[in-house]
């Protein structure tokens, strides 16, 4: 069985790399280079896989799904520039993909166990672009 629980933040970032050119980053990145940074609106999309406990009927209590995706994702990101305020942003270009994997990788460690696992993390960066993630490769340069 899957379940999914939608939460909401908003973060500000830009896309560019310290070791490229004004112009490198601006023809890889285009406004999203602009080193004042620019917002969006994320909507994050959680889903778990599982077997619902016997007792409980639930694969995990959709409180408690909340509590998790506020405390490691939203109390996180929420109102914050990714570039200068949450790693490892501070040396990884925080591109929707970026956020999807670094989220994956906060949330794993609360979610896997016993009859359940993360099976996706959806970030959507505007209403016609989201990344799908469902590995736990590490985030790299």
């Amino acid at each position: 069985m899957l379940i999914t629980r939608k939460v909401e933040f908003s973060s500000s970032h830009m896309c560019r790399r310290p070791d490229l050119t004004e112009e490198e980053n601006r023809r890889i990145y285009g406004l999203a280079a602009n080193p004042n940074g620019h917002g969006h609106n994320y909507v994050l999309e959680v889903s778990i896989e599982g077997t619902p406990d016997p007792v409980t009927g639930m694969v995990l209590d959709l409180k408690e799904l909340k509590a998790i995706l506020t405390r490691h994702v939203v109390d996180i990101y929420d109102h914050r520039f990714l570039n200068y305020e949450v790693p490892p942003f501070d040396h990884i270009v925080p591109t929707v993909e970026n956020i999807a994997r670094d989220i994956w990788q906060r949330l794993a460690p609360h979610l896997n166990g016993g009859e359940r696992r993360l099976s996706g993390v959806r970030v959507w960066e505007t209403p016609d672009l989201y990344v799908d993630y469902s590995g736990d490769q590490p985030c790299s340069a």
